[in-house]
């Protein structure tokens, strides 16, 4: 789906924007007498949902690898996208076929680097550092003072996380490098997926997985450290899919059809410390000060930013409905 971060009320948006398209597949919306509070219980059950499945997904890096995980994803994912836009009967206007290869490539890419990255780095911590790409884009979209506060924080955090000249705490900087280099391709994904999403409208989401799927799917096979079409794995492939993408992406577009899109980007702020904490549950990563410190500014940088961002500044992205790379 993911992707999470400062921009995805306007992700959400988008796709909801969508179906008002011929055969375009229908967003369930909650009751009218809904609380607002059950959005955000909702939205909390999303994240935890998604970072529930990139646990799953890393328990099985002994058995497969993270390139084997990585081609489960992106093959299986694509296959639900698929089913559910049915590309194939929408009006697209089409030929804007750069971008969407580089949707498509960036997308895949994403999913790559923070599996590799998430071998050997807390889920928490990469969260937090792929976080940097999606802030970097609404960064550089404005240039109000106050802006620079978000940055200073953000920047705090990452020496935070990876303190130069000390002992980075255990943090392994290659991974790091992995984490970091999902959160750029992260922000090349929302650049492409505007002008891709322009050309293509809610198509865009399948067939940006599928290009990904086509060019990281053979690679990730080839790279598995055993076979992932056996009848052991293929079903916790589909539950990382189903974890990572149809589940989440459910229940964040029901969410924001009863949240403002800045409430709703707020809490999705969250998402490293929901990651953080899905990897002391189900993994058992405990971060030290420091590293909760950096986590706890590069979410204040993002919530930030998201709570200043103002009406006319231009981020307009689509949703690839379970490609948050956090699950990604």
């Amino acid at each position: 789906m993911t992707q999470s971060g400062p921009n995805q009320p306007q992700d959400l948006q988008k796709a909801q924007q969508a179906t008002a398209h011929n055969n375009s597949p229908p967003v369930v919306a909650l009751p009218k007498k809904t609380s607002p509070l059950m959005a955000i219980l909702l939205l909390l059950i999303a994240m935890l949902s998604l970072q529930g499945g990139a646990s799953l997904a890393k328990s099985l890096f002994p058995i497969v690898g993270p390139q084997g995980v990585t081609a489960l994803r992106l093959g299986i994912g694509s296959i639900l996208l698929l089913l559910y836009f049915r590309p194939w009967r929408l009006k697209m206007r089409g030929g804007n076929l750069r971008a969407l290869l580089m949707y498509g490539l960036a997308l895949g890419c994403m999913n790559y680097t923070f599996y590799l990255a998430i071998r050997t780095v807390p889920l928490g911590i990469a969260v937090a550092l792929e976080f940097t790409g999606p802030l970097a884009v609404a960064m550089f979209s404005s240039r109000r003072p106050v802006d620079f506060v978000w940055v200073v924080l953000a920047v705090a955090g990452l020496l935070f996380l990876l303190p130069l000249g000390q002992s980075v705490g255990g943090v392994d900087l290659k991974g790091a490098c992995f984490a970091l280099t999902a959160g750029a391709c992260w922000a090349v994904y929302i650049l492409a997926g505007q002008r891709a999403g322009s050309s293509y409208g809610p198509g865009t989401a399948a067939m940006g997985s599928l290009v990904a799927a086509l060019i990281f799917f053979p690679i990730g096979v080839a790279q598995a450290h055993t076979s992932i079409f056996s009848w052991e794995i293929l079903p916790l492939g589909l539950l990382i899919a189903l974890l990572t993408s149809a589940i989440p992406y459910s229940l964040e577009m029901m969410a924001l059809t009863k949240l403002p899109a800045k409430t709703f980007g707020t809490l999705m702020s969250m998402e490293p410390a929901m990651a953080a904490l899905s990897g002391i549950i189900f993994l058992g990563e405990f971060l030290n000060r420091s590293q909760w410190l950096g986590l706890a500014a590069i979410i204040a940088a993002s919530a930030g930013s998201t709570l200043t961002l103002q009406r006319k500044t231009k981020i307009e992205t689509v949703d690839v409905a379970g490609n948050n790379p956090s699950g990604k």
